[in-house]
């Protein structure tokens, strides 16, 4: 099977499952997502959920955050792992939207890179959930299911965003990002993964087997 034909297959089963799926990382506004991405790095989104509330009830603009005792940030996120790390980075990031952006969060993609702590994904997550600019986040989800679904070679996260960003409609990539994390999550996950219990794999082998 094509791969446009994987696309359009992938899609419809994807919107028949999560017609409206939700932001999985819990925020009031743009800052409080940045935090929350950076947070989530090689951690569930689940704990970061459980950490944000104390974090944000501290810190929840970028003047508040920045007054925080370095050790007050390591001491509540500790919990989501590389907190020494991701401490130092809520810190400076926070004072450098407010030296350089007036304390709020740019909207552009490069400039969000410019931030510490934030790479690719995470500014795509910002720019799709907090500004609604197109922009397809790849997590180890989306990269693990493009590669199973013979959407992306799988050979690099940079890669499988741009195959993806290739066979799916600008229009659609936000919604698509979110609809296939909570796909992946429930029905194509990494471990104890088994093709038959996956709509879209069982159906795509059994095309593959048949040559259509």
């Amino acid at each position: 099977m094509r791969r446009e034909e994987s696309a359009l297959f992938v899609q419809s089963v994807l919107e028949h499952y999560f017609p409206n799926p939700s932001i999985p990382l819990n925020h009031s506004d743009a800052y409080t997502l940045l935090i929350a991405t950076v947070l989530s790095a090689q951690c569930t989104d689940k704990r970061v959920n459980a950490i944000t509330p104390k974090l944000f009830a501290k810190g929840a603009t970028p003047q508040a955050m920045a007054c925080l005792p370095l050790l007050t940030i390591q001491t509540i996120i500790k919990p989501c792992g590389l907190s020494n790390s991701k401490a130092e980075n809520i810190q400076k990031l926070s004072k450098i939207l407010i030296e350089e952006y007036g304390a709020q969060v740019p909207k552009e993609l490069e400039e969000l890179k410019k931030l510490p702590g934030v790479g690719q994904k995470t500014a795509s997550v910002v720019l799709s959930q907090a500004f609604n600019i197109p922009a397809f986040p790849v997590d180890t989800h989306i990269h693990r299911c493009a590669m199973r679904w013979g959407l992306s070679s799988g050979r690099s996260v940079k890669q499988t965003e741009e195959d993806l960003k290739s066979l799916f409609p600008k229009a659609s990539w936000n919604k698509l990002h979110l609809q296939i994390i909570h796909f992946a999550r429930k029905y194509c996950p990494a471990r104890g993964h088994h093709v038959e219990n996956c709509p879209i794999c069982r159906t795509l082998q059994y095309r593959s087997l048949r040559g259509s």
